[in-house]
């Protein structure tokens, strides 16, 4: 699968872009407007700067749609066929159509670790039932009098399957595998929360960012990805009499022919030729892990940009905290700089321990806390929360160890029992409800941590903590997988010498906060302190 991404980001954007166009026109004949809208369409992707995502989509939405259709098809003929396991399989695509899809990422973790394969054994999962539904139905549909006269001359199993039914059912089987690639391209945001890259990444991200323009853009990118195959998978299961236009001689034919396979042989070979470049440089390639926390994006981005500044490619997947760890341990990513040690990370440290390389500290004295607006003079400490903010409390992801450690305080301080409870959000929405919380003077309690640019930002005090149930100073960690220091020496000791302060990283944060990207607030912190950072190289 690397490789077919690696050909389709091969193929000059411009060359992809002009082919794909002039196909649809070959397609569509005298019908100008779809060639018009995939023109217009790639070149919005494209400025978006989203283009590397949307082949990436691609490559997870056409493998998981090419083994579906390999699987369902044959199923489907067999249970049109067999009434007997019709009996079996209907329950059992009942079940994976109504199943959640966000269940079939533990089996696929558990399987495949991160990236674009557990990415598409649960999309498969999930796109595969409308393919055998649709070939069953499509076979059994076929009238019984023309089987009849088949049998009538003689005709075996095999002949009248495919020259009879399967030419029949094409219609019904075609309009199932069009379902199949929309619930496939329907997984992609899912499949984004194991590591699957793709434009599904951009809208998880500016989901837990609560950033409404790169959900948008994101979301406008995969609408035009899905009305192209939609619509060429429709007009290939378009019969003779359907087109309006006249079908031209075979003569006639002939330069629509060549210009396609031409245009296709120029796709193939840029695509092949750069696909061979680009699987030599990523053995170079240094994969960092991270997780959606503003905190651990501001550090692993400045780590990864500086690693681009000095030669090395980068290639950085935000995870979920225990999936981050688990893709460490498992040489899935190469290093890691958000271990928060000894308290919040605590359980995965016990369980990947022996599995991983652990570094010193990158940064020490952070810390976690309950944390409300200076404006609440009412409470100083967890143990006079009574009533306050709804008795609730604002959290963030639900894998985060602060989530794990405020349902802890939750209980031992007995707010259980008062009707106390963490509302389990993201990162985003969590900052989002606590600035309009404070622009209205409204109580709220969070779950907060420094450094974090929302002390910069706002007057914020932590509540006291008698019992240490949020636990005390703590340092974040960097960590590698078994073997980095031994095939990736030099980029080893260049992330085992990466660190600096919270004031550094809280700086980056704010940077974050008031509109810049992560990458261009680490450019800016990178320029500012470009001597501490050739010295991690040295």
């Amino acid at each position: 699968m690397d490789t077919m991404t690696n050909a389709l980001t091969g193929i000059p954007t411009w060359l992809f872009i002009i082919g794909l166009t002039i196909f649809t026109a070959l397609m569509f004949g005298k019908k100008w407007g779809f060639p018009l809208f995939t023109f217009i369409g790639l070149i919005i992707v494209e400025n978006q700067d989203l283009w590397s995502n949307m082949m990436n989509t691609f490559t997870l939405v056409l493998m998981a749609s090419l083994i579906s259709v390999i699987i369902g098809v044959p199923l489907g003929i067999w249970m049109a066929k067999n009434d007997a396991v019709n009996k079996i399989v209907q329950p059992i695509l009942d079940f994976m159509q109504t199943m959640p899809a966000f269940v079939y990422l533990i089996p696929a973790v558990a399987f495949f670790g991160i990236g674009v394969v557990p990415g598409v054994f649960a999309s498969v999962i999930f796109a595969l039932p409308p393919t055998v539904r649709m070939a069953n139905l499509g076979i059994r549909q076929v009238p019984t009098d023309l089987v009849e006269a088949a049998d009538s001359f003689g005709s075996t199993g095999t002949q009248k399957l495919f020259k009879i039914e399967l030419p029949l059912a094409k219609k019904t089987i075609f309009s199932g595998i069009n379902q199949t690639l929309m619930l496939a391209l329907s997984m992609v945001v899912v499949a984004s929360m194991i590591g699957a890259p793709g434009l599904g990444r951009g809208v998880l991200a500016a989901v837990q960012d609560a950033d409404i323009g790169k959900g948008f853009v994101n979301g406008i990118a995969l609408v035009i990805l899905a009305i192209i195959i939609d619509r060429l998978t429709q007009k290939m299961n378009e019969t003779p009499n359907q087109k309006t236009d006249q079908q031209p001689e075979h003569s006639k034919c002939h330069w629509k022919t060549w210009t396609a396979i031409v245009v296709a042989l120029a796709m193939i070979g840029s695509g092949v030729a750069n696909a061979i470049t680009a699987a030599k440089s990523q053995e170079e390639t240094v994969k960092i892990a991270t997780t959606p926390w503003d905190s651990e994006k501001a550090s692993s981005t400045v780590l990864a940009q500086a690693l681009r500044q000095h030669g090395y490619e980068v290639e950085m997947t935000s995870l979920d905290n225990s999936i981050m760890w688990q893709s460490i341990a498992n040489g899935q990513a190469d290093v890691s700089v958000s271990a928060w040690l000894p308290t919040t990370h605590k359980a995965q440290y016990n369980k990947y321990k022996s599995q991983i390389d652990m570094m010193g500290p990158n940064l020490k004295g952070a810390t976690n806390g309950l944390t409300v607006p200076t404006y609440m003079t009412d409470v100083n400490s967890i143990e006079d929360l009574q009533d306050q903010a709804g008795k609730k409390i604002t959290g963030i992801e639900p894998g985060a160890g602060i989530s794990k450690m405020a349902k802890n305080t939750i209980k031992d301080y007995g707010l259980d029992q008062k009707g106390g409870k963490l509302s389990e959000s993201s990162t985003g929405a969590m900052t989002v409800a606590l600035g309009k919380a404070i622009k209205e003077k409204k109580p709220i309690i969070v779950t907060g941590w420094q450094p974090h640019w929302m002390f910069q930002k706002y007057n914020l005090k932590y509540l006291k903590d008698p019992k240490k149930t949020m636990g005390s100073s703590e340092n974040i960690y960097t960590m590698s997988r078994k073997g980095m220091k031994e095939d990736k020496p030099d980029a080893y000791k260049a992330v085992d010498k990466f660190h600096w302060s919270k004031d550094d990283m809280s700086s980056v944060m704010l940077d974050m906060s008031n509109g810049k990207s992560a990458k261009q607030a680490a450019n800016k912190w990178i320029k500012e302190h470009q001597s501490q950072v050739d010295a991690w190289f040295k």
